[in-house]
């Protein structure tokens, strides 16, 4: 049966856009301060605990959440203004972006009261980073070909074999990981997946940085050996963890991040432009423009989506596919009209070491977030072709 796509336009209320300006003016200070250069590529291996505790201290983490837990019970559409923001600016957010993203989330509809109130406000202050543990050596962005072992063992269970392309493990104080407790079935290969919180700092965790083309350490290896986690430390169903590991990845996989991610480069050409752009520049910017204006009209709507309690899997998948395309090619379109900018604009040598660490970084936008061939294999099935 084919599932109903929509992308319903949404317009961002009056509020987001007071937001904005309030984000803005707190990114302009931090900008002042020295904190970051919002003209460098972001270097994903910069850490900056401090700036993620003033963020928290805005009340910009956890926003959607309930105001028990240290959340604001702002909506999805003011998270997203705040995302959007912080991108576009290239901000150090690594420190917290996934554990408001998607694991404070899960936390939320999953884990035992006791951890709610003792996790969730520490991510509202800024103060915990956490890594997702998916992806397994030899098995891709396959998420049921996962081999690593949860065995059960008195008061909890013992994790044993490896996780790969972990954003953040070398940093992070948890992790939100999918082991398998059980082997697949015959009719059902997604049966046997448990989701586990797990305390970084237990013995038994080996992390291994796997150092990239840009010089960054953003990836890691994470190897368990008798990795103990506790009974209470199980999140949802035993066994059934692949409805929660895809609702998930909703949130992975549709905010504006997944089509920014090499944004500076555009804004860097027109800079180096100016207010007079040729015929060529103008129509290679403007087609550009409009295609990324697209883009953000499809994640804004998905953010509708999530803020009515709808969990758009489907219309995520296709939000990250196209903006991966979009954001791979972009240094090279890029590049390509910046090749008839006048020899000597102030700002060239910047927009040439833009480009060259976005060439060296694109690749990796293929396997964050599922690699486009998984993403495409789910499309398909949202519209009934597989």
């Amino acid at each position: 049966m084919t599932a109903a796509l929509r992308f319903d336009p949404i317009r961002l209320p009056p509020e987001c856009e007071d937001l904005r300006k309030e984000v803005r003016a707190f990114l302009a200070a931090e900008i002042a301060a020295g904190t970051f250069d919002p003209h460098k590529p972001q270097r994903e291996d910069n850490d900056a605990p401090a700036f993620s505790r003033r963020v928290g201290a805005r009340g910009w983490l956890g926003m959607t959440w309930p105001k028990k837990y240290g959340g604001h019970e702002r909506s999805f559409l003011e998270r997203y203004v705040v995302t959007e923001e912080m991108r576009v600016a290239n901000a150090p957010t690594r420190r917290f972006f996934v554990a408001d993203r998607q694991s404070g989330p899960i936390l939320l509809k999953y884990a035992p009261e006791h951890i709610k109130m003792d996790i969730l406000p520490r991510i509202c202050r800024g103060e915990v980073c956490f890594a997702i543990g998916m992806s397994e050596p030899n098995s891709g962005s396959d998420l049921f070909a996962a081999k690593t072992k949860a065995t059960q063992t008195d008061g909890g269970w013992l994790i044993n074999g490896s996780k790969i392309w972990t954003t953040s493990a070398h940093i992070a104080d948890y992790m939100i990981a999918i082991f398998r407790t059980a082997p697949p079935t015959k009719d059902n290969r997604r049966h046997g997946l448990t989701q586990f919180l797990v305390d970084m700092k237990t013995p038994g965790i080996t992390v291994n940085p796997i150092k990239q083309i840009t010089g960054q350490y953003e990836f890691n290896e994470v190897v368990f050996t008798d990795t103990f986690v506790s009974d209470d430390h199980v999140l949802g169903e035993i066994d059934g963890a692949w409805k929660q590991a895809t609702s998930e990845l909703a949130y992975e996989r549709s905010g504006p991040e997944r089509f920014l991610e090499t944004y500076y480069v555009l804004t860097e050409l027109v800079r180096a432009v100016g207010r007079d752009p040729d015929l060529r520049a103008a129509e290679g910017i403007g087609r550009l423009v409009a295609q990324l204006h697209t883009l953000r009209r499809m994640s804004v709507s998905v953010a509708g989506m999530l803020q009515a309690g709808k969990e758009p899997v489907v219309e995520a998948s296709i939000v990250k596919d196209i903006g991966t395309v979009w954001e791979q090619q972009l240094p090279h379109r890029v590049r390509d009209l910046a090749a008839f900018i006048d020899a000597d604009p102030s700002n060239h040598a910047t927009l040439d070491e833009q480009l060259a660490f976005a060439t060296k970084l694109a690749p990796k936008l293929t396997i964050q977030g599922g690699t486009t061939e998984v993403l495409r294999g789910i499309i398909a099935r949202g519209l009934g072709l597989r």
